[in-house]
């Protein structure tokens, strides 16, 4: 017998958004990590906000949904919202009931700046690791570094020099400019739009971005972010950055670091055998003597560093395809940094999320 179809809905649903997420649904697991963390951030967040006046947004949903915004790579906040307001998992997700009315983009904005104030992506990050340390998921002892190019949220146009001397050019909103055969330096010229970025390159033969330099420190066992840092662009990021890094982590006093050519460099080598690390660097020999020698690269461990090495790309992958952040949607070294601080630890959910499945 047919159905008949009713046009007229149920007044009242007597089930939670809980119970329409499966039982095995990979958000589970990264929700209980989640929890675990911010719970251990409660005295943090009590610091950041007055004890009088009209209650706010919780930043234990702030948070939550932040990490759906890089775990479905939402380009916006604006659709972020628009998305929770209809998703029953992305409200079971924050902790919203099916009833609560979703935050205005503007709201949510704003009340996302404050957790600027208290580096809570650092601690996020550093309360996510202690989980898989206690889980036996990281290794003390071996570690890779690298970096990359994050775009900075600022155009080719908006890159003019600083003395405001615009010359005879084309003037209106968004007009037409022709920057071949014109010098733009970074001593000279400054984006008008995100100040902090710097136009670089990564290599010869490739094009200049307004950008910065993410950093990242990964542990060998099983590829998770240990710690990470974002710096102006320029040649001395990576090495400055690395050095930084190394001597803030937790590791054992004597540790091995693999790192690509770019770390090639006599001073910074002698840097990390000052901290007692080890450096597993890959020899640049194509245009000087390498820094590395037969003491370092003789020994089976320096090849197995230069293999595992090359998994420090994966979470740059993710951060900039799965997570949409390949040009960050904020503006200031300070946002940047806290921005790419988060997507580390979203990564590390994800990441320890998979390995414990694995072992179930």
């Amino acid at each position: 017998m047919r159905g008949d179809e009713a046009n007229q809905g149920p007044m009242f649903s007597y089930i939670s958004a809980a119970q329409r997420v499966p039982a095995n649904h990979p958000m589970r697991g990264i929700r209980e990590m989640a929890d675990v963390a911010l719970k251990s951030l409660s005295r943090e967040f009590d610091r950041l906000y007055s004890k009088v006046g009209r209650p706010s947004i919780p930043p234990e949903h702030l948070l939550r949904a932040l990490l759906l915004q890089y775990f479905y790579g939402i380009r916006s906040e604006r659709l972020l919202m628009e998305q929770l307001d209809y998703s029953l998992l992305f409200r079971w997700f924050v902790g919203l009931n099916i009833d609560d009315e979703v935050w205005d983009a503007s709201t949510f904005s704003k009340n996302r700046d404050r957790l600027l104030e208290g580096d809570i992506a650092q601690q996020f990050l550093q309360a996510v690791l202690d989980q898989a340390r206690e889980k036996g998921l990281t290794s003390d002892e071996h570690f890779s570094i690298d970096g990359t190019l994050v775009e900075a949220w600022a155009s080719q146009k908006s890159f003019r020099p600083k003395d405001g001397d615009e010359g005879d050019g084309p003037s209106g909103r968004n007009p037409h400019v022709d920057f071949r055969g014109k010098s733009r330096k970074n001593d000279t010229h400054e984006s008008t739009t995100d100040p902090d970025a710097r136009l670089y390159r990564k290599g010869d033969g490739q094009e200049s971005k307004l950008c910065y330099l993410g950093h990242v420190v990964m542990e060998n066992r099983h590829g998770l972010v240990v710690d990470c840092e974002v710096t102006h662009a320029d040649g001395y990021g990576e090495r400055d950055a690395g050095r930084e890094l190394m001597g803030r982590i937790t590791r054992k006093p004597r540790v091995t670091l693999g790192a690509d050519k770019g770390y090639d460099t006599a001073d910074f080598i002698a840097n990390m055998r000052e901290l007692g690390v080890t450096p597993h660097v890959a020899q640049n020999t194509s245009r000087r003597k390498s820094a590395i020698d037969a003491r370092t690269t003789r020994h089976p461990g320096y090849r197995l560093s230069q293999v595992v090495r090359k998994t420090v790309e994966h979470p740059f992958g993710w951060f900039k395809a799965a997570a949409g952040m390949w040009q960050v949607k904020v503006k200031g070294k300070a946002r940047v940094r806290w921005a790419f601080t988060f997507g580390m630890a979203a990564f590390n959910l994800i990441r320890m999320r998979n390995l414990l499945a694995q072992a179930t």
